[in-house]
Order: structure tokens, then C-alpha cells, then sequence
């Protein structure tokens, strides 16, 4: 487990190092800030995979910093409050906090909600990861390229190409649409400065012939003259 990354962030050190030595013992790495505003900068800072978050802190106190890190994060928090804070429990909730628990707190039930709120998470991050994997694949009509596998596929065939059209046809296929020009897919493909882009033209030529019923009247290769070449949305 000691690959999990967790913040702490309370303004009582006693508080703080007591739930740091329990968090230790379990293998997890732990950060450690004292108010909103340096847990916003460790976040910015560190990968994390979860947030223990006071809500009464100077400086920022816990709602607020929630607020601001869920509008790039979606690692889970747990808030810890005080019996007289029901009402900022719920807003806590209510603003995207994952879980509480109320002072004082028994540390082992703490480290219960954490272990439970990371399986969750691992198991998001597993999901969130197998779509990643299914993104390498890019399709536009009956024409698919596996990132994977490096195959071209039309029309449920597979087709033959070099490594230089696949790289080619990646670069077209990622960003449907946008024109590129001869000089920026030669040094994106080659990676080096576009002296001589003739070969780009070449390729391209090559192509269009494996994966164009009609040459003349392309259906996803398009020159667009004067500036480059793309692949068309369908």
C-alpha cells in the first residue's frame, strides 16, 4: 500500500503527528500542511490519493479548500470536525468531501475510512486506466488505428503500412480535422527540423493508396492546398 500519497492538513500538531504515525505504520506516504492555502500547494506540487482536511483552520479553513480542489482533483477527502460543526459537515458533503469524522476521533477508526475510501479509489483508478487503454485506439468511420498492436485497420481489414505512415497516420488521426503542414508532421514524425518535406508528400501519396477507394476523391486523407494535410471528420 505505501505507494499511496496522503495529505494531512490541520493547524493542531499534536493532532497532525498523532494521525501521521498511524498512517505511517499502515505504508502510506504522508504530507503534511497546517492550513488550506500550503495543502493547496502541496497538492499542486505532489500526486496525492487522498485528503484528511480539518474544516476550522487560519489562513483557509477546510470548506474552502475543498471547494478549490475539486475543480481539478477528484481524489477522495475525509473532513475532520468538531461535534458543533454539523452544519459544515454537511456543506462539507455537500461540496464534494467523500467521507468525516467527528473529534475526537478513535485514530483506528480514522485509518478504517482511509483504507476503505483508497480500495474505492484504486478501483476508480482502474476503471479511469482501462478507458486510457481503450483510447489508443482512434477511429474515424471504418478506418482504425491500435496504438497498441501498431495496425491500421479499414473496413474490418488489416492494412499493410511502414512505421513511418502509422506515425504518419497516428499524428492525422489524434486530432481529426486539424490541418497539419508538411514541415510540422516531418518533425513530429522524423524529430528533427524540417529541411527537405518531400518525403512527407510521398508518404502521404503512399497512403492514400492503401487506405482510399478512390484516389482522386478521398474519403479520410485530405490535402487541404497551400497549407497541409489532415484527416476529415466522419
Amino acid at each position: 500500500m505505501n505507494f499511496y500519497n496522503v495529505l494531512i492538513v490541520e493547524d493542531e500538531k499534536e493532532i497532525c503527528d498523532g494521525i501521521e504515525i498511524y498512517l505511517k505504520n499502515q505504508g502510506y506516504n504522508v504530507y503534511r500542511a497546517s492550513n488550506g492555502i500550503e495543502g493547496l500547494e502541496i497538492i499542486e506540487n505532489q500526486t496525492l490519493h487522498l485528503a484528511i482536511v480539518d474544516i476550522m483552520m487560519p489562513k483557509m479553513d477546510g470548506i474552502t479548500m475543498v471547494m478549490k480542489l475539486r475543480e481539478n482533483y477528484d481524489f477522495p477527502v475525509i473532513m475532520l470536525t468538531a461535534k458543533s460543526e454539523e452544519m459544515d459537515k454537511i456543506l462539507g458533503l455537500n461540496i464534494g468531501a467523500d467521507d468525516y469524522v467527528t473529534k475526537p476521533f478513535n485514530p483506528m477508526e480514522l485509518i478504517a475510512r482511509v483504507n476503505s475510501q483508497l480500495r474505492r479509489y484504486s478501483k476508480y483508478l482502474s476503471v479511469v486506466s482501462g478507458a486510457e487503454q481503450k483510447s489508443n485506439v482512434f477511429s474515424i468511420g471504418g478506418l482504425e488505428l491500435n496504438n497498441d498492436t501498431k495496425e491500421v485497420i479499414l473496413d474490418g481489414e488489416l492494412i499493410k503500412v511502414t512505421p513511418i505512415e502509422f506515425k504518419i497516420l497516428q499524428l492525422l488521426m489524434k486530432n481529426p480535422g486539424r490541418v497539419f503542414s508538411a514541415e510540422e508532421i516531418y518533425e513530429k514524425v522524423w524529430n528533427e527540423e524540417a529541411i527537405n518535406t518531400d518525403t512527407v508528400m510521398v508518404h502521404v501519396r503512399n497512403i492514400r493508396e492503401k487506405i482510399e477507394i478512390d484516389t482522386k476523391n478521398p474519403k479520410y486523407l485530405k490535402v487541404v492546398w497551400g497549407v497541409g494535410y489532415k484527416i476529415e471528420k466522419q
